[in-house]
């Protein structure tokens, strides 16, 4: 069945209305979702209207500000406000591509700064649960799927630099992993008896992995099972089934047990700059993001403690 009809043909006949059912037309043509294109002409409709009769080369980047603080006088969001904008680029890209105007003035034209969300973080007693009750059926090699969520959230290294450490940066007698993290820097961090406790059972099953294989010569850590290096995506498509089984949500991935550590190791009184150095963090105020996560506690110890609360 063809998509052809999804694309609407009541835009006004002006060159911006014209070049929008154009544009909506080629999205159905390459087989876009209808609810794509719906939102394409929800966004779009209404800066048509607003340029009018402007000859497509005429429309700049001070005529589309324009437009975009029309939007925020009615009481638009900066999240509105920014999925219209995006919509303009794409319609000037496409309008590039077809050689209709020379550059995407769309381009110079900001987006609207939005606040950055951190994910909601699963409580200790959540990750105990999970880490307690042993790799689910969903787990294709059990002890290496163990160990990925004990040095996530054990040592709260990055996705990256987990999947890049190597058996020769295991300093197992003094608890230490070398992990290369952002610009190539480098830092020893600590893990716990959970980690050594997975390491032991893991390695041994690595090891006759790889003589299965005929590939002893590999130096990751973390394998898959025909013993090449595990790749990040897939250390996120471990982790998202595991969590999901044990009842965490669905949008847990590597980096919130990255952030779990911090809130956590926070919550028990660690200082701000070991959990700074930890993070391999560059700048204190990323780790700062951290206290976001624990001030409904900050508000419970007010509450019970100060007596101008009560």
């Amino acid at each position: 069945m063809s998509t052809q009809s999804s694309a609407p043909t009541d835009a006004p006949l002006t060159p911006a209305g014209s070049a929008l059912q154009e544009f909506l037309r080629s999205l159905a043509q390459r087989n876009a979702s209808p609810h794509t294109i719906k939102a394409y002409r929800s966004d779009l409709a209404e800066f048509v209207l607003f340029v009018g009769p402007e000859e497509l080369k005429a429309i700049d980047h001070l005529l589309i500000r324009a437009f975009l603080g029309q939007l925020y006088e009615r009481g638009l969001g900066k999240a509105s406000v920014a999925r219209a904008l995006s919509s303009i680029r794409s319609l000037f890209k496409w309008m590039g591509r077809e050689h209709r105007i020379e550059s995407n003035p769309a381009l110079l034209v900001a987006a609207p700064k939005l606040p950055k969300r951190l994910p909601r973080v699963p409580t200790m007693e959540e990750m105990n649960s999970v880490l307690d009750a042993g790799m689910p059926e969903e787990a294709a090699f059990a002890a290496r799927d163990r160990l990925i969520l004990e040095l996530l959230y054990g040592c709260g290294i990055r996705n990256s630099e987990l999947t890049g450490i190597n058996v020769e940066d295991l300093h197992l007698r003094q608890g230490l992993i070398l992990v290369r993290g952002k610009g190539k820097k480098q830092r020893l961090v600590p893990f716990g008896d959970s980690a050594q406790i997975a390491l032991r059972e893991y390695l041994p099953q690595r090891a006759r992995l790889l003589e299965q294989h005929q590939r002893l010569g590999e130096s990751a850590l973390l394998v898959n099972l025909r013993g090449s290096r595990l790749t990040s995506r897939s250390v996120g498509r471990i982790v998202k089934a595991i969590a999901v089984a044990g009842g965490l949500p669905s949008e847990v991935h590597p980096h919130t047990l990255r952030h779990a550590f911090g809130t956590h190791m926070l919550e028990e009184g660690a200082d701000l700059r070991a959990i700074q150095e930890l993070l391999g963090h560059e700048r204190l105020s990323t780790t700062q993001r951290y206290t976001q996560l624990t001030t409904r506690q900050v508000l419970d110890v007010y509450d019970k403690t100060h007596p101008r609360a009560k």
